[in-house]
């Protein structure tokens, strides 16, 4: 091994990388292919005009050599006028094609990558509910920023210049070939010296890119965990560790960093041996074929000439080559998802009622540990039941399996006798809707949000479900109303007025059960409370799990379930519990007081 050795850590280990995958050699050619395909007609036209242009530049060394070779037999008529008009139109068409073929390169590659962003976007929504809830947000963002970022240069550039650099390097060896090919062999003396830089280089590159951006991701995992949960972080007084572990996940990136660094301060320097290797043999071996009488001077100076110009696309070609290396790593993290198997589901199953049932249930995040416990519930239709218990007991997991966001690992979980985890997401959708404290605000109109829960869905129908959530007071109050821009660039919502606009697109979605799940956490209590009361009206007849943090959910509830230790203890209406003296009755009087 030259220099410096791979950090020890690496953070694209199975052990420590994240949920997400990485694509494999086999799926990132797949789509690559498949995304040629797609452009086929652009990428051939690229080539020819590229073609054109590389033919055209190749015009001038030849009227150099011949008009040194005219020069060197005594000719006196050089025909000069004809030369240099052919030289200048030669010139005339070499930039008008050279212009066309930077212009339809950046077009391909910005067609190429809207294609792969919309790719992306299609396929990770598409994706199983439980497979992005275990992957968090870090590593998504970063694949959708940061990787795409990367990937965009060698989209815009990359993709088109290395077509460029082949077939611009191809035809001045062609053309070398042709006119002297003594001087084709004298390039290729370079060629085991660019053959062992880039073996070296490129075996070490993508797998050393792979782990710098597997430590980026890292980083920014780290990072918006502890900004989502800065209040716990500063209750728990956990600040010192998370800057502790900042430094450690910073470290670790910008060691990859300083390894991908060395490793290009190996190949650049042997690409620039390889520049002088070849005009040197060029011109030494040329001017001793001259004096052999194997070369004229005229061949000699068009090969000098075609040699010295083939710098460019080497070097071309190997730039753009490694800025692959970046993106190959990069497109391997976006096509990663297409390795995610989706739950297809069998369009046959579907609910033949309303009923809720989970039977037996056993889940837990990690292979061997368990979260719940042979978790037996029966909801029946209409029924507004509360979880209780505290935190970590598996409340919010259990929710998750009734909401069909889970499958359980033993047992069932059933819709109208037919199970959850059979059923396509589409056809659970239509029946379950889960809301949490998470929310997102949507680039557009305040009606544009509302409407993604119902396409068409006519103002009036927009109003009553703002209405229902109290939102319709301060909706009202925009000076455009339903028309004003909210998200990005727009009218900034409150984080309360956020959650407000997710239980109105509830509303408007009206799934028969629904699962809560904080869904009113940020607002004030006696705010939340007067909502939960009106969404009560607007929701009569419906089944509601509510995960209950505020006892007074509980208290509104027809039925009770106490979660401690991954299992039910108690179950029962506020009353029968508050009279049974147990862990709930506790929890009443210490919260009532």
């Amino acid at each position: 091994m030259i220099g410096v050795a791979p950090p020890a850590y690496d953070p694209a280990a199975p052990e420590s990388a994240t949920t997400l995958p990485v694509g494999t050699p086999t799926t990132v050619r797949s789509y690559v292919r498949s995304l040629l395909r797609r452009h086929r007609r652009a990428f051939t036209v690229l080539i020819a005009v590229n073609a054109v242009a590389v033919v055209a530049s190749i015009t001038g060394p030849y009227l150099l050599g011949g008009l040194v070779e005219d020069l060197s037999a005594g000719v006196t008529d050089l025909h000069l006028e004809r030369t240099a008009a052919i030289f200048a139109v030669a010139l005339v068409v070499q930039v008008l094609f050279t212009r066309s073929m930077r212009l339809r390169g950046a077009m391909l590659g910005e067609e190429m990558l809207a294609d792969l962003r919309e790719d992306f976007l299609v396929r990770s929504v598409g994706l199983p509910p439980g497979v992005l809830e275990r992957a968090g947000t870090g590593d998504l963002l970063s694949r959708i920023t940061t990787d795409i970022d990367r990937l965009a240069n060698a989209m815009r550039e990359a993709v088109p210049q290395l077509a460029i650099g082949v077939v611009w390097a191809g035809l001045l060896l062609g053309a070398l070939t042709v006119t002297a090919p003594p001087l084709a062999l004298a390039v290729l003396i370079a060629l085991p010296v660019l053959i062992v830089g880039c073996r070296w280089y490129f075996r070490r590159a993508p797998s050393a890119y792979r782990s710098e951006a597997a430590g980026y991701a890292a980083v920014a995992a780290m990072l918006a965990e502890t900004v989502d949960a800065g209040r716990t972080v500063e209750a728990h007084r956990l600040g010192g560790r998370r800057v502790a572990l900042s430094d450690r996940r910073i470290s670790q990136w910008t060691a990859w960093e300083r390894y991908t660094l060395f490793l290009r301060s190996v190949l650049f320097p042997v690409i620039n041996a390889t520049y002088v290797t070849i005009l040197g043999a060029v011109l030494l071996l040329g001017g001793w074929f001259v004096l052999e009488g194997w070369l004229t001077v005229g061949q000699l100076t068009t090969g000098a000439l075609l040699a010295q110009m083939m710098v460019d696309p080497i070097g071309l070609i190997l730039r753009w080559y490694d800025e692959l290396q970046v993106a190959q790593v990069s497109l391997a993290r976006l096509v990663g998802v297409r390795d995610i198997e989706p739950d297809a589901g069998d369009a046959e199953v579907g609910p033949e009622g309303r009923d809720v049932r989970a039977d037996e249930v056993r889940f837990g995040y990690r292979e061997g540990v368990d979260v719940l416990h042979k978790v037996s519930l029966d909801v029946a239709p209409g029924t507004r039941l509360a979880l209780v218990g505290p935190s970590g007991a598996g409340k919010s997991t259990l929710g998750r399996l009734l909401a069909g966001i889970y499958a359980p690992r033993t047992g069932e979980v059933t819709l109208g006798g037919a199970e959850l985890s059979r059923m396509t997401a589409e056809r659970v959708r239509e029946h379950v809707a889960l809301v949490n404290q998470e929310h997102h605000v949507f680039v557009g109109s305040l009606r544009d949000n509302l409407r993604l829960a119902r396409e068409g869905a006519k103002d009036a129908e927009l109003w009553a479900s703002l209405a229902a959530v109290d939102a319709d007071g301060w909706a009202k109050a925009l000076e455009k109303g339903l028309d004003t821009e909210v998200g990005s660039g727009g009218f900034t919502l409150t984080p309360a007025q956020a959650q407000q606009i997710a239980l109105a697109r509830l509303v408007l979605a009206d799934p028969h059960t629904l699962v809560l799940d904080e869904a009113t956490s940020l607002l004030d209590p006696r705010a939340a409370r007067h909502l939960e009361r009106s969404l009560a009206r607007v929701l009569e007849g419906r089944t509601v799990v509510a995960i209950a943090h505020r006892l007074h959910t509980a208290h509104d509830a027809d039925v009770i379930a106490v979660v401690e230790d991954g299992r039910i203890s108690e179950l029962g209406s506020h009353d029968e519990l508050v009279a049974a003296g147990g862990a709930y009755a506790s929890l009443w009087r210490s919260w009532h007081g």
